[in-house]
């Protein structure tokens, strides 16, 4: 069994100290490194990783940001790098996400490679990013979504509430008992199920295309047609999303 793995960090040292131990493993495979959070989206989407060591702190998109943007049916497994707070550690260690503490110890990537041996064996049909969000919801104390009012969602965050008009939203996907609602580059996560969520967008744009994936056909610039049944979304703000074979006859219009 061999992991394949991407690493991103914004800080050149990391990078270089991070493959260069990685590489000492005969069982892990680099296949990029990435210096910012879009570009690790973009590379993760591109190359299917079954792990990325993912820094938290980067300017522009947050790790926490990666993941949040990230389609929850393809999501990788994720080794956190942090300089994070005692509370931080707490969340991951609570939803049992690992995490490595900078400045970088061998022993304790041993320990996550170890780990992660095993989780690639018993998580291949589990929601990984559901213990992901659990643990981001912890850290930005994000509270429960309120209703729709007059074609808007309503989402809280924090102390105040967003509108978030329909035709913003691109895509939607379930992270346990969370949805992510990705509008103009930003993910507002919201406490609710995926079939509470169906019956509120209940507008012939919104598609299922996977077992927790939703799209706005609006937003679809184009469709690629993939093997075993599937395809792929391209989507205008750059997002890409796999249609699985049990969904595709969601899309069928969208291809004449």
């Amino acid at each position: 069994m061999t992991l394949r793995a991407i690493i991103v960090d914004d800080e050149p040292l990391a990078v270089s100290l991070m493959e260069k131990w990685l590489s000492s493993f005969a069982d892990i495979e680099v296949l990029a490194s990435c210096r910012n959070g879009s570009e690790a989206i973009r590379k993760v989407q591109e190359l299917s990783p079954d792990v990325i060591f993912l820094d938290i702190q980067m300017p522009g998109l947050t790790g926490l940001d990666v993941v949040a943007q990230l389609q929850g049916d393809v999501m990788p497994m994720v080794v956190f790098a942090t300089a994070y707070d005692e509370f931080a550690l707490n969340a991951f260690e609570l939803n049992a996400i690992d995490y490595l503490l900078k400045p970088f110890d061998f022993d304790r990537l041993h320990l996550s490679i170890e780990r992660l041996r095993k989780r690639k064996l018993l998580m291949d049909s589990q929601d990984r990013k559901a213990p992901l969000i659990n643990a981001i919801n912890s850290i930005n104390s994000r509270s429960e979504d309120g209703a729709i009012q007059a074609r808007k969602l309503a989402i809280k965050d924090g102390g105040e509430i967003v509108l978030l008009p329909f035709e913003d939203i691109e895509w939607v996907d379930a992270a346990g008992d969370y949805m992510c609602v990705h509008s103009n580059g930003h993910t507002h996560i919201m406490r609710v199920t995926m079939k509470e969520l169906e019956s509120k967008l209940n507008a012939p744009n919104f598609l299922r295309i996977h077992r927790s994936t939703i799209a706005n056909a609006d937003h679809v610039s184009s469709v690629t047609i993939l093997p075993k049944g599937e395809a792929e979304l391209q989507l205008n703000g750059g997002a890409r999303l796999k249609v699985s074979r049990s969904y595709r006859q969601n899309i069928q219009h969208l291809l004449k």
